[in-house]
């Protein structure tokens, strides 16, 4: 039964309690009137007209407490169904999420399942932060050393240490089967399988890429998941530690965040001392300069100081010639004699 039928049966049934009292009153009245009473039904239809009256405005009260209720009950139905509507479309959105992530979810495992693809996956994460942690000066793509092994990644850091290479790719199928192993049996038999695959891959980057006079005496080994990084260390602890006395060193994505981290801030460090440098050598230069500068100035006082008085001893000169020259026009010269007229 409807919610509003319901909240509008308290108000229906004294209505027709009330009907059926007045009819019943009505048929009561009229099997005991009296024969020929006129007055008695005159009374009689007054009262049912009254009461007619009462219960045509009863039952239009009652009609419009309906309307407003069946109003409201449309009301809260379309903005439940407005609701739903909008649940609906959320979990729509969840359900191609969900689907989308499903197809990652696939396609990553199949990356992982295949080993070059896998490689590539590795050799991608490692250069997307080499390039996000160190400047572009500071790192080597696919360097090849001196010995013709080419490296994944060359971290050129300054001596000591000096540059660290960077290795990415670690196999994975042992760790695969370790972690799909059904029974201890076959978990025995890939433990065994991975260790030998960490020794052997050890063996391999310590030969390869550590090269005295040219990189460091240690390089990286770069894992590309977290699970892998922390099930190395709690399963097999003394082949990370034998590998780290060897110098090479095993890392996560988020160890080395951190380790690129402290490198960059070597570099900046070797940057700044380098700038110092350069700067002292500056300031070297621009003290010898303003040394030169200074003899410079006072060779020009010196000359300055002979000009002045080659000045005055020319002034003096002058005066003395101005005079001489006003004694000469002093000078009175005798006049010329006659000439004779007998000769």
């Amino acid at each position: 039964m409807p919610d509003w039928l319901l909240s509008s049966l308290p108000w229906m049934v004294p209505l027709a309690a009330t009907l059926a009292g007045a009819l019943l009153l009505g048929a009561i009245v009229l099997a005991l009137r009296p024969r020929g009473g006129g007055e008695g039904m005159l009374l009689l239809a007054e009262r049912m007209e009254a009461l007619s009256d009462r219960l045509d405005a009863a039952v239009a009260a009652q009609n419009e407490r309906l309307g407003r209720a069946l109003a409201e009950n449309a009301d809260r139905t379309q903005d439940s169904a407005r609701r739903i509507h909008e649940r609906l479309a959320v979990i729509d959105a969840a359900r191609r999420n969900i689907e989308a992530l499903g197809g990652q979810v696939t396609t990553l495992a199949a990356i992982l399942g295949n080993k070059q693809a896998r490689g590539a996956f590795g050799e991608v994460q490692l250069r997307d932060m080499l390039a996000d942690r160190l400047p572009a000066e500071g790192w080597a793509w696919q360097h090849t050393l001196e010995n013709g092994t080419r490296c994944d990644a060359l971290i050129r850091l300054p001596f000591p240490p000096g540059p660290i290479a960077v290795d990415s790719k670690f196999p994975l199928e042992g760790w695969q089967a370790l972690r799909r192993a059904p029974d201890d049996a076959a978990r025995a038999a890939a433990e065994r399988r991975l260790a030998a695959d960490i020794r052997k891959h050890v063996e391999d980057v310590a030969r390869k890429y550590i090269c005295p006079g040219e990189t460091a005496e240690g390089a990286l080994i770069f894992l590309p998941s977290e699970a892998l990084h922390a099930d190395l260390h709690a399963l097999f602890g003394t082949l990370v530690a034998e590998a780290a006395r060897r110098g090479v060193y095993l890392v996560s994505p988020g160890t080395l965040w951190a380790v690129l981290g402290a490198m960059r801030a070597l570099m900046r460090d070797v940057r700044l001392k380098a700038e110092a440098q350069q700067l002292r050598r500056e300031v070297a230069r621009l003290a010898e300069e303003t040394e030169r500068l200074d003899r410079r100035v006072a060779n020009l006082k010196r000359h300055f100081a002979e000009m002045q008085v080659d000045v005055q001893q020319i002034e003096i000169t002058a005066q003395r010639i101005t005079a001489a020259g006003a004694r000469i026009e002093a000078v009175e010269m005798d006049p010329a004699p006659p000439a004779r007229a007998a000769e």
